[in-house]
């Protein structure tokens, strides 16, 4: 097939799924792109339950299996995989992998304690395994989350500079794989950072007044997924429709119930 009709064709294919050909893996397979106001489910307690009718579902990538991923994909969802990577968790399979040097002090979380993200070669093979994990299970994207612990009392000195690196090898590791990424919340790093990840996944932006920081992402036509605990809907929804943020509010336990906008 020559090069322009090949070129058609993924654009009709991006039309169909929400994916975007510009950004491509090393092997050469588009990326999926999240497109703005897509809707989604973010469930990460419990059996996930397929029975949402969203294109989108966020779930814990050591809790859910390969069938439970393929489940999704018959159903016609994309399957984003949640996980950790920056801070310790004591109920993981792999805990017993990382060294006691890394680990810092506990984040509010029960079982969980930060990681000095400064411990690079340390820390990027732990987490290859874990993207690998996604990968092979399946999944379209990650979620990596606490991608923002230099704003925070980790017991490690830790800078901006540190964060951005961090981060920027995070999105490397995903993008390796063929899979995409989103940025968890770090707001203030989004202007250096946007290029690198594929969407956005932020917690309370609407309760801290804090939403107009992801417009960057809406801009570059990369979905934002958007959730609120205790604001109620009538007080975030229609600012959320404006900005074509992707939002729901969820209990904080992140189960299966949700009040869409």
């Amino acid at each position: 097939m020559r090069r322009a009709a090949w070129a058609v064709v993924l654009v009709t294919l991006a039309a169909l799924t929400g994916c975007s050909g510009a950004d491509e893996d090393r092997a050469g397979a588009p990326r999926w792109q999240p497109r703005p106001g897509l809707a989604w489910q973010w469930q990460l307690d419990g059996p996930v339950d397929p029975s949402v009718d969203v294109p989108v579902y966020d779930i814990d990538g050591f809790e859910n299996s390969a069938a439970d991923v393929a489940r999704l994909h018959r159903d016609g969802r994309k399957v984003i995989c949640y996980v950790n990577v920056g801070a310790w968790e004591d109920f993981r399979p792999d805990r017993a992998d990382f060294p006691a040097s890394v680990l810092g002090r506990p984040n509010g979380w029960r079982g969980e304690r930060w990681l000095d993200i400064r411990r690079v070669s340390v820390l990027r093979p732990l987490m290859e395994r874990r993207f690998d994990m996604c990968r092979d299970k399946g999944f379209d994207a990650v979620e990596p989350d606490l991608v923002e612990g230099y704003g925070n009392d980790t017991g490690f000195p830790l800078t901006a500079r540190d964060q951005l690196g961090y981060n920027r090898m995070i999105a490397d590791l995903a993008h390796r794989r063929g899979l995409s990424v989103g940025l968890k919340n770090d707001l203030p790093q989004i202007p250096a950072l946007v290029r690198h990840f594929d969407f956005a996944v932020n917690e309370e932006c609407a309760q801290y007044d804090e939403c107009g920081e992801l417009k960057p992402f809406i801009a570059a036509g990369k979905a934002v997924f958007h959730v609120e605990y205790a604001e109620p809907a009538a007080a975030f929804c229609p600012d959320s429709r404006r900005l074509e943020l992707s939002s729901m509010r969820k209990k904080p336990e992140l189960g299966v119930w949700r009040a869409p906008c």
